[in-house]
């Protein structure tokens, strides 16, 4: 049989990994170094050149994409259809198990899967039942640390609650979980593996006839398996298996939801002898941004190594852009993907890349402002986020009492025990009326049982109080109030991991837009209303999915398996990225540099690391210095687009001349105010004498050049 067509393809690395002997391979795959690639064709290698039944490859990887992906390229290279192959994620290929073997599972033929709002439904009524408050016990905590005892493959009875009462409640809790899910015949995502894995732990002959069928399984991203993944592989695989893993250790980012970069190493002690092998050609990006991204990673330690490098050009220096604030850095951002496309370039070949979503509100000001299309990938714009929407809706309720959707979105958010049957009277008497629900509201109070009453009065008497102890303040005063007391911020706090604290940062981001916020000269509309039609409209653009070409936008986690010719890494300032709660711990500290190593081995072509001396972001005014991600590139690599030696740095140029317009203390980088435009950053100086000008980059805006004798800036 030919099977040339197998390795021509194939460098050297990729084609000694396909054809290696029948045993435990650990395959070191660098970004962009082509594993899909080489996963393809070990299986097609086994099936075409090893004889292997396509029944018997089981080849897991992490998104339904990626599997759709894999069995769309076997298809192509095999040309056999792809049905028979057992390709798909952990989930989908648990699944597909606990359906062909039910009765061992324990569950009835046509159990159902929960979503993750159903699974907090289900506690909700475990609460109740267990006459919790809500309040002590939080569903979504609650959520969290179930899920977090099956991924790591344990049972109430497993855990120990080492004298600690509240522990001890939480595994009763689980317990009555458990139970009510059994009683339902329902399982959520985490139950799919951890009842896979118990199916084959406890069944001796099931697990014999599985480990004789599937004696060969492909990993891909093994970097990110959890310990309920590791185990249910390991299981599988037995002492005679020869799994064949594909990973990076340079790319496992997603630590805090109970990914284990240290599966890599636990597999070469579980399978002794394992070969490896090191796919380290790169053909993505280019000989520059390659080491750049060598030179970063290596200051990780307990790195397996491997080093990037590519047969193509070096490129253009990685550029570095020190901005005066975050409006500035925008502006920066903006101007160059201008450049870019007056040169030919297509928009959706940008991407601008950030640690926080926060952080994208400034960014997707500025496009809009400079009518650039662009798509927040994998999330929500700013202003149709769950928790702004939320913020907003208090807003509105305050401004009218007429708003009934407002109404209904905040009414019992955080819960404050107004529950359906509540609004259900509500509603029927402003039917009845043909009036607002919060005229309803009031006017049903009587006809509720006392202590659903004295809910609904607490929540009406809170907006009357909030309204009247905001009336005189400034908008962003008002706005951190609402937020504030609101009890927003103290209900997502309860929200556990990252998810519950970047909605708290966006919060006191919208306490940011605020304050930024600039009232239209003619604007017959109260700052609120203004800034709250503001709102509305900014989410209410068109979205980038209906442009063809448009500017992709995404946190540094969202990014990881995606490549565009330009990048944009911004926000980079310790404190922010790294972020300021993985600065004191060493392994936080290194996921935080993996992940800094994705974001910059996504750049095709050109790569900005943009960084700004001050920030508004959460509401609050930081000034930062550059990340010491930054510092740790080689200089000789870098190319500073302004050197940060300017930015305090007095003009000397024509100094003489400009002495009498110039106001005292006047230098580049000094805050300005303009009595028309409002605060700027002074950005350059040009010409002599009463000639001469004056750059300016307004916060409201954008950069104008100003006559510097007219313009009667005064020094902020």
């Amino acid at each position: 049989m030919d099977v040339s067509h197998l390795l021509d393809s194939l460098n050297d690395a990729q084609r000694q990994a396909v054809a290696a002997p029948l045993a435990p391979a650990l395959v070191l795959a660098g970004a962009g170094s082509g594993k899909t690639r080489v996963l393809v064709h070990r299986i097609a290698w086994l099936i075409q050149v090893e004889g292997v039944s396509p029944q018997g490859i089981l080849s897991v990887t992490f998104t339904n994409k990626a599997a759709a992906e894999m069995r769309g390229r076997v298809e192509a290279l095999l040309r056999i259809p792809s049905a028979s192959l057992w390709i798909g994620t952990f989930h989908g290929l648990a699944h597909r198990l606990l359906r062909m073997h039910w009765r061992e599972a324990a569950l009835t033929q046509t159990f159902q899967i929960l979503d993750s709002d159903d699974q907090t439904r289900i506690i909700k009524k475990v609460l109740k039942a267990l006459d919790l408050d809500e309040t002590r016990w939080v569903p979504r905590e609650i959520q969290w640390f179930i899920n977090a005892q099956k991924d790591e493959g344990l049972r109430p009875k497993h855990i120990k609650d080492d004298g600690d009462p509240t522990r001890r409640q939480l595994i009763k809790i689980y317990q009555a979980y458990e139970d009510a899910c059994q009683r339902a015949q329902v399982v959520d995502f985490a139950e799919l593996l951890l009842r896979a894995f118990e199916i084959w732990r406890d069944n001796p002959s099931l697990l014999a006839h599985y480990r004789n069928r599937f004696r060969h399984v492909l990993v891909d991203e093994f970097q990110d398996t959890n310990t309920i993944q590791y185990k249910w592989l390991s299981l599988l695989a037995g002492p005679d298996g020869m799994p064949f893993v594909v990973g990076d250790d340079d790319q496992s980012i997603y630590r805090w939801r109970g990914a284990r970069v240290e599966n890599l190493n636990q597999f070469r002690r579980d399978f002794p002898g394992t070969q490896l092998f090191r796919l380290e050609q790169n053909y993505r990006s280019t000989g520059t941004i390659l080491k750049a991204a060598n030179a970063l990673i290596a200051n990780n330690s307990g790195r397996m190594g491997k080093t990037l490098w590519t047969s193509g050009e070096d490129g253009e220096k990685v550029r570095i852009y020190a901005a005066f604030n975050e409006r500035d850095e925008a502006d920066f951002v903006i101007n160059r993907i201008r450049d870019w496309s007056q040169r030919g370039g297509a928009r959706r070949e940008v991407a601008i890349l950030y640690r926080s979503n926060a952080q994208s509100r400034v960014l997707e000001e500025a496009l809009l402002n400079a009518r650039i299309p662009y798509r927040v990938y994998g999330g929500l714009r700013f202003f149709e986020r769950a928790e702004i929407k939320d913020a907003l809706a208090y807003l509105r309720l305050m401004s009218s009492r007429t708003d009934d959707t407002s109404f209904e979105r905040v009414v019992n958010l955080p819960t404050r025990g107004i529950g359906a049957k509540t609004l259900d009277t509500v509603r029927a008497h402003a039917r009845a009326n043909g009036t607002s629900l919060w005229a309803a509201a009031g006017a049903s109070i009587r006809e509720l049982p006392q202590k659903a009453a004295q809910s609904l009065n607490a929540f009406l008497s809170m907006i009357e109080k909030m309204q009247a102890e905001t009336q005189s303040l400034e908008l962003h005063e008002k706005v951190d109030h609402v937020v504030q007391a609101s009890g927003l911020i103290e209900h997502f706090k309860k929200e556990k991991g990252e998810r519950g604290e970047a909605r708290i940062d966006n919060l006191a981001e919208l306490v940011s837009a605020a304050r930024g916020f600039t009232l239209e000269a003619d604007s017959e509309l109260s700052p609120l209303d203004s800034f709250l039609a503001h709102a509305v409209l900014e989410s209410g653009e068109a979205q980038g999915d209906a442009w063809d070409d448009c500017v992709q936008m995404m946190t540094l986690h969202s990014a990881k398996g995606l490549e565009f010719p330009v990048v944009f890494m911004t926000g980079m300032e310790d404190g922010l990225f790294p972020h300021q709660r993985s600065i004191g711990e060493l392994a936080s500290l290194e996921e935080e540099r993996r992940l800094c190593y994705v974001g910059a081995t996504r750049a095709m072509r050109q790569l900005y690391l943009t960084y700004a001396e001050q920030r508004r972001l959460h509401g609050v005014d930081t000034f930062g210095q550059a990340s010491r991600f930054i510092g740790e590139l080689p200089a000789e690599l870098l190319d500073e687009v302004r050197p940060r030696v300017q930015v305090s740095r007095p003009v000397y140029v024509g100094r003489k001349n400009l002495e009498e317009p110039t106001p005292t203390g006047m230098r580049m980088g000094s805050r300005v105010r303009h009595g028309k435009f409002g605060d700027g950053v002074v950005l350059n100086f040009e010409g002599n004498g009463p000639h001469a000008r004056i750059q300016v980059n307004f916060e409201r805006q954008g950069t104008k050049w100003l006559m510097l004798s007219y313009a009667n800036l005064e020094v902020v």
